[in-house]
């Protein structure tokens, strides 16, 4: 049986990625009282899902591929936890959608995520940042609206 918190799960390359997830839990830990934890997937590949009733998923894109830590952890079977899945990307949400989530849903016809989302990326080219659409507002907006479908 699934806990009560939530597991914010992400992967990330240039911490774009995790700031949306530090982002995302500030409001849901200040505004709604939920519990709430964070793992880098980089860092835990596997990580036990026992506690945790939902989860939101957070990955980057890069050089026109998902990172492959969250790609392999979409793949596993979250059983009845509700799961959220948000991109950082350049691209927008019609192309993350056709090119990146299409693909996920592929590999596990068992993943129904209640929301997705993609918000603004950064890339940078010898150290330097060249675009920049990070935009942590809309994630805190985004992580609002689905605190209530998370919470039922």
């Amino acid at each position: 049986m699934a806990g009560e918190k939530t597991l914010i799960a992400f992967a990330t390359k240039g911490g774009t990625t995790e700031g949306y997830a530090n982002a995302i839990a500030s409001v849901l830990r200040e505004e709604f009282m939920m519990g709430v934890d964070l793992i880098n997937l980089g860092k835990r590949h596997d990580p036990d899902l026992a506690p945790y009733r939902n989860l939101i998923v957070g990955t980057g894109v890069r050089i026109k591929k998902v990172y492959g830590d969250a790609t392999s952890f979409l793949e596993r079977d979250f059983g009845d936890r509700k799961v959220a899945i948000y991109f950082s990307s350049l691209d927008t949400k019609e192309v993350v959608v056709k090119e990146y989530l299409e693909k996920i849903l592929q590999q596990n016809a068992k993943l129904k995520p209640i929301a997705v989302e993609v918000f603004g990326g950064r890339m940078r080219l010898l150290g330097k940042t060249v675009q920049d659409k990070v935009d942590l507002d809309k994630a805190k907006e985004w992580a609002r609206g689905i605190a209530r479908q998370l919470q039922v």
